[in-house]
C-alpha cells in the first residue's frame, strides 16, 4: 500500500466546508466557490442541435472526451468497481430521465460508460449549470458540445430548454440530472433532490430511474493527497408516474421515491444508518 501523501490544505479547506454546510442544513450550495461567468442569452445555444455545425461538434466531442477519459481509467485515475442493477434498464423502450449523486467532476463517467455500451442508436443527454458552458478549455469544449443542455436563467432559453427536453425524451433518449444541484466533494451520503428531474420525468410521461454511486478508499491517491475512489454504479428500479394522480402529486411522489432508494442503496451498501449531523432539525 502507498505512503499516504499530505493532504492539500484547500482540500482540508473543502471537506470542513462540506461539514459546515451539513450542521447548517444547506445541502444545495457547492462546496467549492465556482468562477463568476456570463450569463447565457438567445442565440448562443443551439438547443435542438439542428444545425450542421452543431452536430459535427457533438459526434467530434463526443469521440474526444470518451477517448479523454478512457485513457484516465486505463492509468486508473478513475477506478470503476463494479455496475449493479443493469436489469433495471431492459425494460425501459423509450426514454427516461436519471438521477445521480453527484461528489466530483467526474463522476458521470460510470455512467456514461455503462450507458454508452447500451444505447445504440439512443443518446445520453446531461442536464448542467448555466456556469460550466462557459467554462474555458478541453473541458468547456466538452461541456458545451457532448449533447449537453445548460440550465439557462433567461427565460426566452429556458422555453427552448424544454422543448429540446421533450423532444429528446420523446425520441427514447435519457437526460442525466444531478438532481441534488451541488456537487460536494467525495461526499457518500445522498443530499435532498430538487424537483427539476421529477417534473421533466411527469411532464413527458417518461420513468425516472435513480442512480446511486457508493465509493470505498482504493491504494492509490490523487494530486491532493486523499485515496482515490473505487465507484460502484447502482442502477435502481425505474419509477413510473402514476395515471390515477396529478401532475404536482406525481413529482412529489417520484422524488419521495427517488430519496428513499437512494437512501436504502446508501444502508444498504455502507452498512450504516443515513445520518446527518445537521442542527436544529
Amino acid at each position: 500500500m502507498a505512503t499516504a501523501p499530505q493532504t492539500s490544505e484547500y482540500r482540508i479547506k473543502v471537506l470542513n466546508r462540506i461539514k459546515e454546510l451539513e450542521k447548517a442544513g444547506r445541502f444545495d450550495i457547492d462546496v467549492e466557490d465556482d468562477p463568476p461567468f456570463e450569463k447565457l442569452k438567445k442565440g448562443d445555444v443551439d438547443y435542438p442541435r439542428r444545425r450542421l455545425s452543431s452536430k459535427l461538434k457533438a459526434w467530434f466531442a463526443t469521440k474526444k472526451s470518451n477517448q479523454f477519459f478512457g485513457k484516465l481509467l486505463k492509468k486508473k485515475q478513475i477506478l470503476i468497481n463494479e455496475v449493479i442493477g443493469l436489469e433495471n434498464l431492459k425494460g425501459l423502450k423509450g426514454g427516461a430521465v436519471l438521477t445521480q449523486n453527484h461528489f466530483h467532476p467526474f463522476d458521470g463517467v460510470p455512467i456514461h460508460v455503462t450507458m454508452n455500451k447500451r444505447l445504440k442508436k439512443k443518446k445520453l443527454y446531461t442536464l448542467i449549470r448555466e456556469g460550466n458552458y462557459r467554462f474555458p478549455g478541453i473541458f468547456g469544449f466538452f461541456m458545451r458540445n457532448c449533447y449537453t443542455i445548460p440550465l439557462a436563467s433567461d427565460f426566452e432559453l429556458l422555453k427552448e430548454m424544454r422543448q429540446t427536453i421533450k423532444e429528446v425524451l420523446a425520441k427514447g433518449n435519457f437526460l442525466l440530472v444531478y438532481a441534488e444541484q451541488s456537487m460536494w466533494w467525495n461526499y457518500r451520503k445522498p443530499k435532498p433532490i430538487k424537483p427539476g428531474a421529477a417534473t421533466f420525468a411527469v411532464q413527458n410521461k417518461v420513468p425516472l430511474v435513480p442512480m446511486y454511486i457508493t465509493m470505498k478508499d482504493s491504494n492509490s491517491f490523487d494530486q491532493d493527497g486523499l485515496p482515490i475512489q473505487k465507484y460502484t454504479l447502482h442502477i435502481l428500479k425505474p419509477i413510473k408516474p402514476d395515471p390515477l394522480k396529478n401532475e404536482k402529486e406525481n413529482i412529489l411522489l417520484m422524488i419521495e421515491n427517488n430519496q428513499k432508494a437512494w437512501k436504502n442503496c446508501y444502508e444498504e451498501t455502507y452498512q450504516i444508518p443515513l445520518t446527518y449531523d445537521t442542527e436544529n432539525k
